[in-house]
C-alpha cells in the first residue's frame, strides 16, 4: 500500500524559491513589475505560466495585469527559449544579401525553424527579425549579444559548431 503525498505548502515554496528571491530583491513592489519579469525571464529563459500566476498572487495584483505586461513587450517570452538565441536579420538589406541562406543553414544544422524555433535540448532558439539595425553589415546574425556581420553560411556554421563543442565539453 503506497502513501499519498500531501502538499504542505513547503513544496510550493521550494518550487518558487527563485521567484521568491527575485520578489525579495524588488521588495515585492508591484510598481517594479517589468523589472521583476525581466529578472524572472533571466532566471528561467522565459516566463512560465505558473510563475506568472504566482507573481500576481504574491504582488497582490490581477493576473490580467501581469499577463498584459508580459504579452505587451516583445522582449518577454511565454515559451521556453534556448541558451543561445540566434537572431537572423531579414530586413531589406539582409534579405537582398541572402539572409534566407542563414535561416536555411540553422534549420538544416539544428533542426529548428519558425515552426519549431527551439531545439529539444533547449540549447538553441532561432528568431527571424525584421531589422537588427546594422544594415551596413548585411547579412547579420546576433547570437545572444555577439553580432556577426557580412555573414556567410559557412561562417555561421563554424559559430554553431563551436557552440555545440563548448556544450559537449569537447
Amino acid at each position: 500500500m503506497g502513501c499519498a503525498s500531501v502538499d504542505t505548502g513547503s513544496t510550493r515554496s521550494r518550487q518558487f524559491l527563485k521567484v521568491n528571491e527575485i520578489l525579495q530583491r524588488f521588495n515585492r513592489d508591484s510598481r517594479r513589475l517589468i523589472a521583476i519579469l525581466q529578472a524572472v525571464q533571466d532566471a528561467y529563459r522565459y516566463l512560465p505560466q505558473p510563475v506568472l500566476n504566482y507573481l500576481a498572487t504574491s504582488l497582490g495584483i490581477p493576473r490580467a495585469r501581469v499577463y498584459g505586461v508580459a504579452t505587451f513587450y516583445a522582449h518577454f517570452s511565454l515559451e521556453p527559449k534556448g541558451k543561445y538565441i540566434i537572431r537572423i536579420c531579414d530586413g531589406t538589406a539582409c534579405h537582398v544579401n541572402h539572409s534566407q541562406a542563414l535561416l536555411d543553414l540553422v534549420s538544416e544544422k539544428l533542426g529548428i525553424d519558425q515552426e519549431k524555433p527551439t531545439s529539444d535540448d533547449l540549447l538553441f532558439t532561432v528568431e527571424r527579425v525584421s531589422c537588427i539595425g546594422a544594415c551596413g553589415l548585411a547579412p547579420v546574425a546576433v547570437v545572444n549579444d555577439l553580432v556577426y556581420g557580412q555573414l556567410a553560411p559557412a561562417k555561421l556554421g563554424e559559430v554553431l559548431d563551436e557552440l555545440i563543442r563548448v556544450e559537449k565539453g569537447i
